[in-house]
Order: structure tokens, then C-alpha cells, then sequence
């Protein structure tokens, strides 16, 4: 059985909402999401037919609750999911998601929740769901997500064979509906220490305390020889793999607790006690099923929310809440601290700063002595553009990613896409980079993880979707028939030909070869849009020589649909020509080479030692590697949605304009410091 759903069903009228606390009308995502579940929030006195929406059991419930009291109309109850943010709400963040409970609040024992009786009496069987549920544990373990996310999963957790015990914060709802107080947590201190008497006990210390929102239970004078606080920014799931045990009154945290094994004891009544996962110290009798872990959470975090998707402005399932809130708390992680960036051209500092300075404002300083000391004085990263990278020793590298925009960046075309690369970058195969690390580590990718890849893979293919997604011709017609393989020109400066190639390192050289050892196939060559504009050098004015047909302006992807096969030096399209299930040959280096995918003829590099397949490849390059950025919303995003932009055409375009400074640029390139 599952919860009774009071909202509105599709199409029919919005049920009216009244409500008494500001914030139902100042918040506009909590607005939203309560438009989109069917409810028309409204100001004034309900009629039993209407419903009284309250925060959960905030000072402002009585309001409704009294009005409720005198009309008779029922009390709707709000509360943030169980995945909430980044930061606490009290940092202005908006809620990824609510609960809206017809009942009461999942944290007051007092009366069932609409949370208990999904728990209580669905019969949470279905296949489908606990696969879902199975999945979705294995993202968020994955990705160390929780329900506030500032922690960092590479700080380091404490030595394992601690105790956790959990504080909470001074008038938490969930704590006094637990009838608890500070005692409650001191008898907790006290009996964890008495359970575990050689063993060193971790007080975690609630965000919003560590922020100075709001003062936790515990104080220095509960600390002594083998207890402490712990505040740092260590990720839960880590903590929780070297607990030996876990005490807390009502936190979330126990949640969490199970879903990573644990059997948590637990001195107050939350919603995840009662069902043979925790220890319970204070029963509640009316609780009497015992559940999986997975159960628990198909109940808790699939049946009962309300997800939003801030991209498409819709209520969305689980797995995209769960994307979105990855794409945001990455963000976080990687800029938090702010950056100072070097070798960044003028135009591009705008859409950097969208990209990276959302957190912090970046800081632009291109001397590398300069710029590494304003870094150690504001304590910032640093970071440089790849091709600027030389004397930036200290520096993280930056590059446009794989799916970038619709149009050139030498039309001054703002990315969608970009990487971060701490060990190096993706197109030098003469030093690691953060690429070859997470394709080495793709082979233990868990189920979900390319399932989700292999999903991508078809819309890419399905939307006829490549790097810049430029307006082309269709192929011409009557084209040879026989074995086709297709030549992708390049830029031959561009710095993927300077470090990934030998013996071939020009688009003349690269049809020469493929000619010799083609001889009775038809060649396409298509060269490079850059190459066609004029922008950049690399034009063969003999292609003809070696080529049965010139592409010139004709669409990569009917190339790529034309053809058996795919020659290339170090070129991007020979990644997606492997997405398309075609024949790749590198006689180059590029970063999709070297992982059994390929035919390479230049040396092999011997970092490579993984064989992924072909979606735990794409995980690491489309999903792991790169960040993205919605220019609809101006969030961090997951790769799907710009996808889904890219299909659809909401993307900045070149005008003629980007195409008049593009030309500037070039002419001008002597002059370089005018650029950056």
C-alpha cells in the first residue's frame, strides 16, 4: 500500500494550499515544487475541502495547526528530503526535494507518518523498485553523497576501530520528538563508552554547528582521555567504513548508518527504527515489520519524496535528483576554495568564471610567480590553460571537454564542457593524466555506473551529437561503393599532434598512410572545420592524390554513418567514431588509444594497462573527467542535459560577430597579450 497522495492528479485542478509562514511564499524553489505536486498556494481561510500546509513542526506550525484546529480542513506537512544540498538550508541553499506528508513528519513517533505506513504496509516487493533502490545506493556511495555535502571524500578519515557517536543540533524537531534532550546525549556518551571501553570515541559534530548555524548537545567538558569532537570535512560513507559502532539519538546519520551495515543504536524513535535494522533503546511497539536495506531505502528514498529537477523545471525521479546533486556538490569540491587562473584569453574568462567561479570569484593573475603567490595568500588553487601551461608548475590543467558547444572555439564559442586535470591533460600521452587514471580504474565500475553509459552512448548516437555540432552538409551523392574509410583532417599545430604523434604528425602524411595500406578501399577526408574556416593551418592541397572523395563542410557524423572505418592521428572523432561501433586505426596516440579498443600502430604506452569496454571507456571521458555547465539554468550540470541541449539548440551560437573577432584573433595572433 502505498502513501495516500493528496496533490492533484494530472490535469485536474490544483487543490488550494493555505499556508502561514513566509517562507512557503519567499522561497520560490519549495514554491515550485508544491505547483508541480498540485497544490495552488494560497492566503487566507480554507474550507474543509482545502488543505493548511506547515513546515514540518517549525515555530510557525501552531499557525496552521490552530487554523486547521477552528476549519476542520487537514494539515499537509513539509520537510526537506532525505538528499537536501550541498549546504544546509540555513545557507540559503534550495532543497533538491520535499516530503509532503498527508499524516504527520517522518520524525514525530507520535502518529504514523505517511513515511511509516509505505514502510508498514506496501509491500515493497517489486523487482524493479529494489533494483532501482540497489542502484541508487551504489551512486551515492559512489559519488559520497549525503544530506549535506561540504565534506571532502579525499580527506583522510581517522584510523579505523572508533566508535561514532552522533550530535545533533540544540532544538532540533526531530530531537524533541523524540522526547530528548541533552541528558539524552550524555546517557548515550556514557553508554557508548561503557559498551566499547578500550575504544576511542569520534563525537561527529553536526554541519550546521561546524558552520555556527546552531550549538550541537555536546561540550568540551563531556570530551576525556580516549573521547573527541570530530569536525573535519571527512566524507560519512568513509567514517562509516572504519566505525565499529554507531550511537545516535534521532540523525539522520543512522539512516545512513544502515545502508552502510552498520546496526546502529539508536536512543530516540526516528522513522528508520522499528523494522530489525537498528538497536532500538526506545521501542516503538507499533513497528513490528522487519525490512531489507534495500526496502528501507526504496521506501524512504523513492516512494516517499518529492524530487525537483532544476534543468527541466520538473519533479523527477531519484537517479536525476541524484545526478544533479553530484554535478552541483563536484562543483563545490573542486572551487570551494576559490582559484587563481593563468593563461586564460580574454573571451574565455567569462565563461570560466560561470564554470568555476560559481562558488568563488576567479582570480586572473598570468605571471606564474605572481599568480602562485596570490594563491598561497587567499589560499586558492591555481590553474592554467593547458597550451599556457609551461612555468605553471603548481597548476592544475584546464581544456575543453568532448561534447563542447554547438560551434567553433575559434569562433569564440563559450564550452559547455571543460576538464580539471591535476596530473596533467588528456591529449599528452608523454606524462599521466587524470584521464588514464579513471579509464585504469574503470574496470571496476559497478553496473549502474555503465548502464547509465550505455544509455548516453545512445543518445549521443541517436542525436547525431560530436565536439562542436557544426551546421554541415549532408554527404554528396553517389559516393563509391565498396570498404570506406573516413580521414579525419586536423589542426596540425594544435598541440595533440605536437605531443601524441611521430613518424605521421601531418594530415598529408596521415593520407599517405592510409592510402598505402588501403589501397583498394575508398577514402573520405574531411578536414578540420577549423581548417575550413581559415582559423587555423592544416589545409593538403593535394588531398586529392590520396583521397577518392574531399568532404569539405559535410556533417562528421553522416561521414562517421558512411563509413566502415575510421584512420586518424590523435583525432576526437576517432572517440566517437567508436561509439558508433566503427573500426578505429591511431597512428597516434589520443587518449581513447592504448585500452585494447583501438588499432594502434604508434608505440604503445605502458600505463594502459586496463581493457575496459567500450561504456566503462565513455564513463571516465564523458562522465568522470569533464564538468559541465547548463547555459539555460547557469548550474553545474550532468552530462545528459547538455546532451539534451545540444539536440535541442539551446546553446550559445556563433554570430558573425565571434566570427569577425574570431578573424581579428587570428590576424593578430603576434599580438597575443591584446587576447589574454
Amino acid at each position: 500500500m502505498a502513501f495516500q497522495d493528496s496533490s492533484a492528479a494530472a490535469g485536474e485542478t490544483p487543490r488550494r494550499l493555505y499556508v502561514y509562514n513566509g517562507g512557503f511564499l519567499t522561497q520560490k524553489r519549495i514554491r515550485r515544487i508544491l505547483t508541480l505536486s498540485g497544490y495552488d498556494i494560497s492566503l487566507g481561510k480554507p474550507s474543509p475541502d482545502d488543505l493548511i500546509g506547515v513546515w514540518g513542526q517549525s515555530p510557525t506550525s501552531w499557525r496552521g495547526e490552530a487554523v486547521a484546529d477552528r476549519t476542520c480542513a487537514p494539515v499537509l506537512r513539509v520537510e526537506d528530503a532525505f538528499l537536501r544540498s550541498v549546504h544546509p538550508g540555513r545557507d540559503g541553499e534550495p532543497p533538491l526535494g520535499l516530503h509532503l506528508d498527508s499524516r504527520g513528519v517522518h520524525f514525530d513517533p507520535s502518529k504514523p507518518s505517511d513515511l511509516e505506513v509505505i514502510l508498514r504496509e506496501d509491500p515493497l516487493d517489486d523487482t524493479a523498485l529494489l533494483n532501482r533502490a540497489r542502484n541508487c545506493m551504489e551512486t551515492i556511495k559512489r559519488d559520497h553523497l549525503s544530506k549535506y555535502n561540504t565534506h571532502d571524500p579525499n580527506s583522510p578519515a581517522p584510523d579505523a576501530g572508533y566508535v561514532l557517536v552522533i550530535d545533533q543540533t540544540a532544538g532540533d524537531a526531530s530531537v524533541t520528538a523524540s522526547r530528548a534532550d541533552r541528558n539524552t546525549f550524555l546517557e548515550m556518551l556514557f553508554v557508548a563508552r561503557e559498551e566499547h571501553p578500550a575504544a576511542r570515541i569520534l563525537i561527529k559534530t553536526h554541519p550546521e554547528t561546524v558552520q555556527g548555524h546552531r550549538d550541537g548537545h555536546f561540550r568540551d567538558s563531556d570530551l576525556s582521555a580516549n573521547i573527541e569532537f570530530l569536525s573535519d570535512a571527512v566524507s560519512p560513507h568513509h567514517l562509516l567504513e572504519g566505525a565499529i559502532g554507531v550511537y545516535t539519538v534521532s540523525s539522520q546519520f543512522g539512516f545512513e548508518a544502515i545502508l552502510a551495515g552498520h546496526k546502529p543504536v539508536v536512543f530516540g524513535q526516528p522513522f528508520y527504527i522499528g523494522w530489525g535494522l537498528s538497536d532500538d533503546r526506545m521501542p516503538l511497539d507499533r513497528r513490528q515489520r522487519t525490512l531489507t536495506r534495500v526496502q528501507l531505502f526504496a521506501g524512504a528514498m523513492i516512494l516517499y519524496p518529492r524530487w525537483y529537477d532544476p534543468y527541466r523545471d520538473a519533479l523527477c525521479e531519484l537517479e536525476t535528483a541524484l545526478q544533479t546533486l553530484a554535478a552541483h556538490t563536484r562543483a563545490w569540491r573542486d572551487d570551494g576554495d576559490g582559484w587563481v587562473a593563468s593563461g586564460m584569453r580574454l573571451w574565455k574568462r567569462a565563461p570560466l568564471q560561470k564554470m568555476f567561479g560559481q562558488h568563488n570569484q576567479l582570480m586572473f593573475e598570468d605571471d606564474p610567480e605572481k599568480a602562485d603567490a596570490l594563491a598561497a595568500k587567499t589560499a586558492r588553487g591555481r590553474m592554467v590553460w593547458a597550451g599556457k601551461a609551461d612555468g605553471h608548475d603548481s597548476a592544475l590543467r584546464v581544456e575543453d571537454g568532448f561534447l563542447r558547444s554547438r560551434g567553433l572555439g575559434a569562433d569564440l564559442i563559450a564550452p559547455l564542457s571543460l576538464v580539471l586535470d591535476d596530473l596533467g591533460i588528456y591529449y599528452d600521452p608523454t606524462a599521466p593524466s587524470q584521464l588514464e587514471e579513471l579509464i585504469n580504474a574503470s574496470t571496476t565500475l559497478p553496473d549502474t555506473a555503465c548502464q547509465r553509459t550505455e544509455t548516453l552512448i545512445k543518445k549521443i548516437v541517436g542525436f547525431g551529437l560530436s565536439k562542436y555540432n557544426l551546421s554541415a552538409d549532408d554527404l554528396p551523392a553517389d559516393l563509391p561503393k565498396g570498404r570506406r574509410i573516413l580521414v579525419p583532417g586536423q589542426v596540425e599545430d594544435d598541440a595533440s599532434i605536437r605531443l601524441g604523434t611521430t613518424d605521421v604528425s601531418t594530415n598529408r602524411d596521415l593520407l599517405a598512410a592510409t592510402r598505402a595500406a588501403n589501397p583498394a578501399a575508398i577514402i573520405f577526408y574531411k578536414p578540420h572545420p577549423d581548417v575550413e574556416a581559415g582559423l587555423r593551418d592544416g589545409h593538403v592541397a593535394d588531398a586529392e592524390k590520396f583521397a577518392d572523395v574531399i568532404l569539405n563542410k559535410t556533417s562528421p557524423i553522416a561521414a562517421m554513418d558512411a563509413v566502415d572505418a575510421v584512420w586518424t592521428m590523435t583525432s576526437t572523432l576517432g572517440f566517437e567514431a567508436l561509439l558508433r561501433g566503427k573500426d578505429v586505426t591511431c597512428l597516434g596516440s589520443p587518449f581513447y588509444c592504448g585500452w585494447g579498443l583501438t588499432d594502434d600502430r604508434a608505440m604503445p604506452i605502458s600505463r594502459r594497462t586496463s581493457r575496459p569496454t567500450l561504456a566503462q571507456l565513455a564513463h571516465a571521458v564523458l562522465i568522470d573527467y569533464p564538468r559541465y555547465f547548463d547555459p539555460v539554468s547557469h548550474l553545474p550540470c550532468p552530462v545528459e542535459v547538455v546532451v539534451e541541449r545540444l539536440e535541442s539548440g539551446t546553446v550559445p551560437r556563433p554570430t558573425r560577430r565571434n566570427r569577425l573577432l574570431a578573424k581579428l584573433q587570428g590576424a593578430f595572433a603576434s599580438y597575443a597579450h591584446l587576447w589574454r
